[in-house]
C-alpha cells in the first residue's frame, strides 16, 4: 500500500451551541454496532422505551441516572447520550472534527488497510484492549489512533487512549464520529477537570495521586500491598489499567457512563472501591511469594465473582473523596515534585519498553540499606506512608544517637 506523509492541513473550527433540549432520535443510532463482534459480547442489552426528554434533565439528575445504569437500558440511548454529552464538553476552540478525520484518513491510508502504518510513539509499551470489536472495528481503532497521533502532536504518552476509543466505537455511527468525540475529550479545557492524561509526566502524577488517595482511604489494602510488594508505586501505576483493560466490558462501559459526566475524579473513586474489595478477598498469607500486580490483574478480570457492577459503583460513591479542585491541586503538587526530580518523560534503558524501566520511586537504596532499628522491608512500609511527592526524594540522615550521642546539647 502506498503511504503518504500527512502535511499541513487546515483544521476545522468546531463551535457547539448549547441545546435547550436533547431529543433522542433512535434512527440516528441505527448504524451503531457495525464494529462489534456480537458473538463475543456478554449478555445482550435489553432495549427499553426512551423518554424523549431524558437529556433535558439537570446535570445532577443525569449523574444519578448514569450511576444507576440507566443508559444500559438501550443501545440507542447510550449512543445518543455519549455523543450529546461529549458535544457539551468545554474544549479548545480549534478541535479536529469528523470532516478533518475523513480528509486526513483518505490522505494517510487511501485503502482500508493500515498494516504499513505504525501506531503513534505515545502508545509504545501500552496495551490495546479491543473490547469485543470485530476485525473492522480493530482496523478502525488503529486508524483513529494513527490520526490522533498526526493531529495531536503534543501527546507524548497516553496508555488509556486505546481503551476509550475502543469503547466509543461500540456506540459510534462511523470512524469519523468516534474520532470527533475522542478529539473533544483530548482537547477538553474545563477548569480543574481532565479526561485523558497526555504526557508521561501527567500520567505519573495521576498514579502518585492515586497512591496518596489509597494511603488515606484504603489503609488496610495499602498496608497489605506495602507488606507484600517491593515497590508500592509500581503496583499503583497500574490503576488505570484495572479500570480500562482488566475489567470485563460490562463493567468498563458502566464506568465510562459516569466518567463522561464526572471526569477523572470518578475513576479514582472506582479504583479505590476495587482496592477495598480486593482487600476483603485476600489475606496476607495467600499473597506470600506471589506477584501482587498479577494477582490484582487476575482479580479485576474475574471481578464478577466478587461484586456486581451496581454494588461496586454504590461503594465507590460512598467514599468521601476530596473535591475536584483539591484533587487537581494534589496532582499539580505531584507534577511539581516529578519535575524537580527531572522525571518528565518515559525513561528507557537498553531498548526496554517503559514497563521494564528501573523505578525512580525507590528513593531508599534497599540493597545497601542498614539500620539497627528497622529492617529493609519495614523501611519499605514506612516509606509507603509518606506522601508520594516526598517519597520521590532520598532521605537524609540528620541525627543518630549511635553517631551523635544522647546529649541534649547536641
Amino acid at each position: 500500500m502506498r503511504a503518504e506523509v500527512f502535511g499541513s492541513s487546515p483544521v476545522t473550527i468546531v463551535i457547539t451551541s448549547e441545546a435547550d433540549t436533547w431529543d433522542i432520535d433512535a434512527s440516528s443510532c441505527l448504524g451503531c454496532g457495525q464494529f462489534v463482534d456480537w458473538d463475543r459480547m456478554p449478555d445482550p442489552e435489553q432495549e427499553a422505551c426512551i423518554p424523549r426528554d431524558i437529556l433535558s434533565k439537570p446535570p445532577k439528575e443525569l449523574k444519578k441516572l448514569a450511576r444507576e445504569g440507566y443508559w444500559a437500558a438501550s443501545r440507542a440511548l447510550r449512543a445518543q447520550v455519549y455523543h450529546q454529552l461529549i458535544q457539551q464538553v468545554a474544549c479548545r476552540l480549534v478541535t479536529p472534527d469528523a470532516l478533518v478525520y475523513r480528509d486526513v484518513a483518505s490522505r494517510l491510508f487511501g485503502k482500508p488497510s493500515v498494516s504499513s502504518h505504525p501506531l503513534p510513539e505515545f502508545l509504545e509499551g501500552c496495551s490495546m484492549p479491543t473490547y469485543c470489536l470485530n476485525l473492522e472495528g480493530v482496523t478502525a481503532l488503529k486508524k483513529i489512533l494513527i490520526c490522533v497521533g498526526n493531529l495531536f502532536p503534543d501527546i507524548t504518552y497516553s496508555p488509556i487512549l486505546p481503551s476509550l476509543v475502543a469503547l466509543l466505537l461500540h456506540y459510534s455511527e462511523d470512524e469519523a464520529q468516534c474520532f470527533e468525540n475522542i478529539s473533544r475529550l483530548i482537547a477538553s479545557n474545563a477548569p480543574h477537570t481532565s479526561y485523558i492524561d497526555q504526557s508521561f509526566l501527567a500520567h505519573q502524577a495521576s498514579c502518585m495521586t492515586f497512591g496518596d488517595l489509597a494511603n488515606k482511604h484504603c489503609p488496610a489494602a495499602h498496608k497489605l500491598i506495602a507488606n507484600t510488594s517491593e515497590n508500592v508505586f509500581e503496583v499503583y501505576s497500574e490503576w488505570l489499567s484495572w479500570l480500562f483493560h482488566d475489567l470485563p466490558f460490562n463493567y468498563a462501559i458502566r464506568i465510562f457512563d459516569v466518567y463522561l459526566l464526572e471526569g477523572q475524579k470518578v475513576l479514582y473513586r472506582i479504583a479505590l472501591a476495587l482496592l477495598k474489595q480486593y482487600r476483603l478477598s485476600v489475606t496476607s498469607a495467600e499473597l506470600e511469594g506471589t506477584d501482587i500486580k498479577a494477582d490484582l490483574q487476575a482479580f479485576m478480570q474475574n471481578i464478577a465473582e466478587h461484586v456486581t457492577v451496581d454494588k461496586l459503583l454504590e461503594r465507590a460513591f460512598g467514599i468521601r473523596l476530596f473535591s475536584r479542585k483539591e484533587i487537581w491541586l494534589l496532582q499539580m503538587a505531584n507534577r511539581k515534585a516529578l519535575m524537580e526530580r527531572g522525571i518528565t518523560m518515559v525513561q528507557r534503558s537498553n531498548g526496554c519498553p517503559p514497563s521494564h524501566r528501573q523505578s525512580f520511586h525507590l528513593a531508599v537504596d534497599m540493597q545497601n540499606f542498614s539500620s539497627s532499628i528497622v529492617t529493609a522491608q519495614e523501611m519499605r512500609v514506612i516509606w509507603s506512608w509518606i506522601p508520594e511527592r516526598f517519597s520521590l526524594f532520598p532521605p537524609l540522615l540528620l541525627f543518630s544517637t549511635s553517631e551523635d550521642g544522647c546529649s541534649l546539647q547536641r
